[in-house]
């Protein structure tokens, strides 16, 4: 079986990577490293020991997609490929209609062509939109709040148009909720092009003296301690995930929506203060004004993936920020300078 990865040199991308070469899949990577580094695919392979092509690839660009396909005989899809900064898509919401919905429509175009018909899609916790109804269920209606999250959703009603007009197609789509960590290696992990936009990498960018302090938005929320809940997911998690979204989609027909997430929450401040445990230094904070459109909880009921994928998240959020302070101490800079000692 030969693997389609789309984005596949980013932060979740490279742990598919690895996760999927170790489960004995052969893998092609398309990616054209806008917000990743070829670095990282190269750690891939020192982790793995396993070679595999990787193409500089545009999907906007339908030939070079075309070009992927003819010369590689590919059996299924992971495309993971897209813009995804919630903040930048409301100031340049065109980059993102154009960037993250003409990609799907070529790869989707491409596949019926070399008649490849399973596909994984990435989508995101952001079609929930500002429904507070926690946990939330894959059947709570859909909405959005920013362009990035619609574009996530208009994609999803693609894929569903497309499957409903030919039942070859088979399509699992995975809603993330909000992916933290690192590989145990401390070879791969997140490297953020230029300030984080999560909360889990600016506080180890703190923590490494990179940025001066945590800013909390907002702590007046009606939460145990005023700021807001999340459900963190360690990225190694979140890729085993994918692994066996993967099966099922091989396996079956018709398109399946399932949450990935742990089905807890953690707040802002529970956060940070579980990262001062694991760095042993304090991190300095200030709270501000809430942001817009923010909400006070969100996170998964993963029920569904667990019933029918098999599939449970494992790790703590202590084995999420030791692995993320691993890869930040280990890799000062990224991606950017070659890799320090690895510690254990």
């Amino acid at each position: 079986m030969k693997i389609l990865i789309t984005g596949g040199a980013g932060y979740i991308g490279s742990h598919i990577c690895v996760e999927l070469l170790q489960e004995g899949f052969e893998i092609v990577v398309a990616d054209n490293f806008s917000n990743s580094h070829p670095e990282a695919l190269d750690r891939v392979q020192k982790i793995t020991g396993k070679y595999f092509p990787v193409y500089n690839c545009d999907l906007t660009i339908k030939s070079e997609l075309e070009l992927v396909f003819s010369e590689q005989s590919i059996n299924a899809v992971i495309h993971l490929a897209g813009l995804k900064a919630v903040g930048e898509s409301v100031t340049v919401p065109l980059k993102y209609y154009q960037n993250n919905l003409i990609s799907t429509l070529n790869l989707c175009e491409v596949m019926n062509t070399y008649n490849v018909c399973s596909l994984v899609f990435s989508s995101s916790a952001t079609v929930y939109g500002a429904n507070e109804n926690a946990p939330l269920t894959e059947e709570l209606p859909l909405q959005a709040t920013n362009p990035y999250g619609r574009t996530k959703l208009m994609a999803e009603e693609i894929l569903k148009d497309l499957q409903a007009s030919n039942e070859k197609w088979s399509i699992s789509i995975l809603r993330y909720f909000n992916p933290v960590g690192a590989h145990s290696s401390g070879l791969i992990g997140e490297d953020p092009n230029g300030m984080p936009n999560n909360l889990v990498p600016y506080i180890s960018q703190v923590a490494i003296g990179k940025l001066q302090e945590v800013k909390i938005f907002g702590n007046d929320y009606h939460t145990h301690d005023g700021t807001g809940i999340r459900d963190y997911i360690h990225v190694v998690d979140l890729a085993q995930g994918h692994v066996k979204a993967l099966q099922k989609t091989l396996a079956a027909h018709g398109v399946h929506c399932y949450n990935l997430g742990t089905g807890n929450g953690f707040s802002v401040l529970e956060v940070v203060s579980q990262f001062q445990e694991v760095a042993k230094k304090q991190i300095p904070f200030s709270i501000t004004e809430r942001r817009k459109g923010d909400i006070a909880v969100s996170f998964a009921d993963p029920a569904k993936a667990e019933i029918e994928l098999k599939w449970k998240a494992s790790k703590s959020l202590k084995e999420m920020l030791e692995d993320t302070w691993r890869w930040q101490v280990n890799n000062p800079q990224g991606y950017k300078y070659p890799v320090k000692t690895i510690h254990s």
